[in-house]
């Protein structure tokens, strides 16, 4: 597998939770001079996609959502490009690099983990007035936007305009989803208490899902008690109901519902990195990678794979379900990465890889401050000891003991001071001024 004169190279492709989490495995566990291993992604961050609607909602500071690649990896080289192809066959892959130009990149041992994207579906206006939610980037956008049409809405004497910008609409009924509805709302409603002319009861939240429930992660019993909860709340809950159109930023609901929102947010599934479709590397149909339980690609020893972009047998469930494979969600990842380390290392050193089996401990989500719901281990949480289990739970999987220690304190001054509501809209288009002032 290895050249003898030089260290076994290792390549990892993507600085999610399953790069991160196995190139630091790798770092901890190889001897000196054992390995060299290399992590490209065309960010220099991982981002703890769990956070996100929390550092939108002001919560929790943007920065400390992401952790920085070169600075927790020591051992390891960072390249930040995207990677265009794979060429199994040759054991090379080429990466587009930040600068724009292209290179072949050669390796040993390839551990694929370029995650998912958004599935984005072939909808009128979509593209043009939609705003996914996978990047801290994306977090700190909505969050400026959302505030921004509230200060919009204080400045209009159009009711037609201002019932449009308070107008709030989430299509996605997942955790994603959800949890950045509910801690907007929660965000946009405590936010109204410095406009003298917007009330609670202005804004209009919308949930769009396609399904007969949400949350398909925790028993039917806690989804109902969910939509109870926003539906109290004052948000509409579509259950059953395909977005058809937002021509316009005009939404046509498959019931027949129609209204104008300034505010179109797309959580409504993710599919495997399409990067994956220029490899010589086995796919399934959909377009993840086959792998063993042991997350080997199938029929190949040097190449490994976990994560949102692998197709990893689920032995949990294999019993009801020969086909069953793991979802794609970050407790799948996480523990996945983990093993994955371990499992190179021990066939570098000629042991045999261990098999992944996912106990499944539950699920808990957030709703906003003090609000959550949650099924772990059997046991059904709702309210304030849900919200607990939820940040409990994730600055726990949060990885570096710097980042736990940041949130953990964001958490503590936001429960002194109160969250942050002001919005940084020049973020969003940092040189309008500049083009003003030259214009004049």
């Amino acid at each position: 597998m290895a050249r003898k004169s030089q260290p076994t190279r290792i390549l990892i492709l993507g600085g999610g939770y399953v790069g991160l989490y196995t190139a630091l495995g790798l770092q901890r566990k190889l001897r000196a001079g054992e390995a060299s291993v290399t992590v490209i992604d065309p960010q220099p961050h991982m981002t703890y996609q769990p956070f996100l609607p929390e550092a939108a909602a002001g919560a929790i500071e943007p920065r400390h959502v992401v952790v920085p690649l070169r600075r927790v990896l020591k051992r390891c080289h960072v390249i930040a490009g995207r990677v265009t192809g794979i060429t199994h066959a040759e054991k090379h892959v080429t990466v587009e690099t930040n600068d724009g130009h292209s290179e072949q990149i050669g390796y040993d041992v390839l551990v694929v983990a370029l995650g998912s994207v958004a599935r984005l579906l072939p909808i009128p206006g979509l593209a043009e007035h939609g705003i996914t939610f996978k990047t801290i980037g994306e977090a700190i956008y909505l969050r400026n936007h959302v505030l921004a049409k509230l200060d919009e809405a204080a400045a209009t004497s159009d009711p037609d305009l201002r019932k449009r910008l308070l107008t709030f609409t989430f299509v996605g009924g997942g955790f994603a989803g959800i949890e950045a509805l509910a801690e907007l709302e929660d965000m946009a409603r405590f936010a109204t208490r410095y406009y003298e002319n917007i009330e609670p009861g202005d804004l209009r939240f919308v949930l769009v899902e396609a399904a007969g429930r949400i949350l398909p992660e925790v028993r039917e019993s806690l989804g109902v008690y969910t939509v109870t909860q926003l539906e109290k709340r004052g948000i509409e809950v579509y259950l059953s109901t395909l977005a058809k159109s937002f021509e316009g930023g005009h939404v046509v609901l498959s019931d027949g519902t129609e209204f104008d929102s300034d505010t179109i947010v797309w959580t409504a599934g993710v599919k495997s990195n399409p990067a994956l479709a220029a490899s010589d590397l086995p796919l399934t149909k959909q377009g993840r990678l086959r792998a063993t339980a042991a997350m080997q690609v199938e029929g190949l020893s040097d190449a490994w794979t976990a994560g949102d972009n692998a197709a990893v047998p689920d032995l949990s469930r294999t019993e009801e379900d020969p086909t069953a494979i793991c979802p794609p969600n970050a407790q799948h990842a996480v523990r996945q990465a983990r093993l994955l380390a371990k499992n190179i290392v021990k066939v570098l050193r000629g042991g045999q890889p261990k098999d992944y089996f996912h106990k499944n401990i539950g699920s808990v989500a957030s709703l906003g401050l003090h609000k959550g719901v949650g099924d772990v281990f059997n046991f059904k949480a709702k309210g304030f000891i849900a919200w607990g289990m939820h940040r409990a739970y994730h600055v726990k999987a949060m990885p570096t003991f710097n980042r736990k220690v940041r949130v953990t304190l964001d958490w503590l001054i936001g429960g002194l001071f109160r969250r942050e509501v002001v919005s940084m809209g020049q973020i969003n288009d940092p040189k309008a001024e500049f083009a003003r002032v030259s214009k004049s």
